[in-house]
Formats: C-alpha cells, sequence, structure tokens
C-alpha cells in the first residue's frame, strides 16, 4: 500500500507533480507479474532505507528505464513508501510514458522539484549515470559511467543521508545493440535499438547498502563548494562499486 502521509492533494485527486495514488497502486498491481515471475527479483538489505528524507543512487541500464520500475516497486513492496524516480528532463515529453511516470511518481530532476520533496521529508531515487548508463556497451557492463555530482549537492545542501543500491541483472536483460545520435525523439539525446526485441527473463538482485552521511560535519552551504562535491561524489561512486562487485560475486558462488 502507498503511504499516504506522502501525498500532498493540490486539490484535484493529483499532487504538484502529476502523482495520482490510485493510479500508482493500479500500475503496481500491473507490473507485479515481472517483479515476481519475469525478473524474480530478489530484495537485499531495504531495512536499511532510512524513515525520513533519503536518497537512493543507484546504477543504471536497458532501453527503457525498467530496471527504476523494479526498485520503485521493490521499495514500495518491502518499506511501504513511495520512491519518486528522478527521470532526465525529457522523459515527461514522451507520449503517454511521461504522464505514466507522473502518475507513479516520478519527477524531472529540476532544483525546484527535487527541493520541494526533500523539503517533505520524501524518498528519491536517482541514477547518478544518467543516460550513460543505459547507452553503456556490453563490454562495460556494471562500470559505472559519467558520474554526475547532483546526488551529493542534494544530500548535503539538504541534510539527506545517501543510500547506495546495486540492480544485478538488469544490464544483461535488455543491451542496447546501438544508438542513432542523429535521430532526438522527443528532445532524448539519440534513438535507442535493442539488440532484442523485448528484455530477457534475466533475474534481479536489489542490494541495499548502508546510509552514508555525506551531509556530517557540514553546513548546508558546503554545497557550492565544488571541491567538495568531488570528493563527496567520489564516496558515493566507490559505495555502489563495492556494492555492485559484492552483489556480483553473491550471484557468481550461487551458481553451480
Amino acid at each position: 500500500m502507498l503511504v499516504t502521509t506522502a501525498f500532498h492533494d493540490e486539490g484535484h485527486g493529483y499532487d504538484l507533480f502529476g502523482f495520482h495514488p490510485a493510479t500508482a497502486a493500479r500500475v503496481a498491481r500491473v507490473v507485479a507479474p515481472l517483479y515476481d515471475r519475469y525478473f524474480r527479483v530478489r530484495s537485499h538489505g531495504n531495512e536499511r532505507v532510512p524513515a525520513g528524507r533519503a536518497i537512493l543512487v543507484a546504477n543504471h541500464s536497458g532501453v527503457l528505464p525498467i530496471d527504476a520500475v523494479m526498485l520503485w516497486l521493490d521499495i514500495l513492496r518491502h518499506t511501504g513508501r513511495l520512491a519518486r524516480v528522478v527521470a532526465d528532463r525529457f522523459v515527461p515529453r514522451l507520449p503517454f510514458v511521461g504522464t505514466w511516470m507522473a502518475r507513479t511518481g516520478a519527477i524531472s530532476g529540476s532544483r525546484a522539484n527535487v527541493r520541494c520533496l526533500l523539503e517533505r521529508d520524501e524518498l528519491l531515487a536517482i541514477f547518478p549515470e544518467g543516460v550513460t548508463g543505459v547507452a553503456k556497451p556490453r563490454a562495460q557492463q556494471y562500470q559505472l559511467q559519467a558520474w554526475r555530482v547532483g546526488h551529493v549537492e542534494l544530500a548535503i545542501r539538504h541534510q539527506a543521508p545517501v543510500v547506495p543500491v546495486a540492480i544485478i541483472g538488469a544490464e544483461e536483460s535488455w543491451p542496447m545493440l546501438l544508438r542513432i545520435g542523429a535521430l532526438h525523439p522527443f528532445g532524448a539525446p539519440y534513438l535507442p535499438v535493442p539488440a532484442s526485441p523485448l528484455p530477457l527473463p534475466v533475474s534481479y538482485e536489489i542490494y541495499y547498502g548502508a546510509p552514508i552521511e555525506l551531509h556530517r560535519g557540514l553546513a548546508a552551504d558546503r554545497a557550492d563548494d565544488p571541491d567538495v562535491l568531488a570528493e563527496a561524489a567520489a564516496r558515493s561512486r566507490a559505495a555502489l562499486e563495492a556494492l555492485i562487485a559484492h552483489g556480483l560475486a553473491e550471484r557468481r558462488s550461487r551458481r553451480p
């Protein structure tokens, strides 16, 4: 069930960003078979997700953000919280997809949007690799790509812990064959061409690491210091890399 305290009705059944609890509940039911039977998601360490404001930081892959959907449902099932997935700014322009994501709680990653949600003590889910993670070649699976510092700026400015989340399985499920850089549908940076028409039924493992208090001992205005942000981003990246390595090692140990 969705946490009703996380819903701020603007007077017409939706919150400021288009979130609609009833629609989100229906979507959760529709994608449940994918979670349970197709990707067979297993969750590890979800009790580490704090009760107040926090930022989930995960690796990213796949032609479409199926990993984000599985993370969203995993959080909903195991914590009862709504993870507000922060999407690239072209996503709201996508027909149907943009509306569907807004109704389930996703937001465009503007400063005003994330500030509003963190001030309400909500839970954000951020993929710092952005489209570089989605576009990574097979040879670089589970190797973190360009690492944006926006998540650590938010963590320091709003005094929020960062929780690394390793998603194992998604990077093999729907790799990209090639990207056509000359085409930019709805403002996307390229047109993706998947290696298979549908994602492969690779099992998912989602690992939550211990919260990192990057803001400890720092005033909120230190979020304006590039050196502070670079150091904090290096810490979050290292924590996620270690968690990914742990998840991959556990998966190898279970194979016959």
